[in-house]
């Protein structure tokens, strides 16, 4: 069921989004080389309890962390651990925050110091992805519009949209329908309204599409091994164009 969301709730929803947009850019001036992944995600909780809200991912369905922190070929939902991060590496960060009774829920993909072009490249691409799926969440549209125009994107570049993840509605669950595929034919899914609140999020792949998620359940990898990257924002559908929650204005 896609649940419209009232005005108060709207203002709520967009105050986790901005503790998560807050979080993000504070974590921009700390992923460097010789910091760990585990760091990062103490950093990561101890600004969010700073400002009064709680980490949205730690226990999640039973996931040991607080953030998702996936290194280069990770897709989504790595474990931060005592990795230490290199020079040339990207770093996917995810992260959720409740406040208030509601979610909000972010990601970007950081480079670690230099990166090459290429990995420069598909970062931008990843990203124009969302803001051009982004474009598309307007009312009277359909759901596989966001995810045809995301798709066309990506594969006109030479990557590879993730298949076995998807963007979600969010409100007072951190997951809630509709379901946001990065692929599909446009015109198809549930018509957007005013009032849907929605992660977008594309994971893009250097080469193929094809994933496998590790043994501990969680960390979700490319087949073929090569870089993967993710962005997210959460959304409001408005009666005009759409309102990023999760972007430090």
């Amino acid at each position: 069921m896609i649940i419209l969301k009232s005005q108060e709730e709207i203002e709520k929803i967009a105050l986790s989004c901005h503790i998560v947009a807050k979080t993000l850019d504070y974590l921009r001036g700390k992923v460097n080389p010789g910091i760990t992944t585990r760091e990062i995600e103490q950093l990561a909780e101890d600004f969010i309890k700073a400002n009064n809200a709680v980490p949205a991912f730690k226990g999640y369905r039973g996931y040991p962390a607080s953030i998702c922190a996936s290194v280069n070929n990770e897709v989504i939902h790595g474990i931060p651990s005592s990795r230490v991060l290199e020079e040339g590496d990207i770093l996917g960060i995810d992260l959720g925050v409740y406040k208030d009774g509601f979610y909000g829920d972010a990601a970007y993909t950081f480079p670690v110091g230099r990166v090459d072009s290429e990995v420069e490249r598909l970062l931008r691409v990843t990203e124009e992805s969302l803001n051009i799926g982004i474009e598309k969440a307007r009312e009277d549209k359909r759901v596989s519009d966001i995810s045809h125009s995301i798709q066309k994107h990506v594969e006109s570049n030479g990557f590879s949209v993730v298949r076995a993840f998807v963007g979600h509605g969010i409100g007072r669950d951190l997951h809630e329908d509709p379901q946001i595929p990065n692929f599909g034919s446009p015109g198809r899914g549930p018509r957007l309204r005013s009032g849907m609140t929605l992660a977008i999020e594309p994971m893009v792949n250097e080469g193929g599409h094809e994933v496998v998620v590790l043994d501990d359940g969680w960390t979700a990898i490319t087949l073929d091994g090569k870089l993967s990257a993710h962005f997210e924002h959460t959304i409001l559908v408005t009666t005009d164009k759409p309102r990023i929650l999760t972007k430090i204005t």
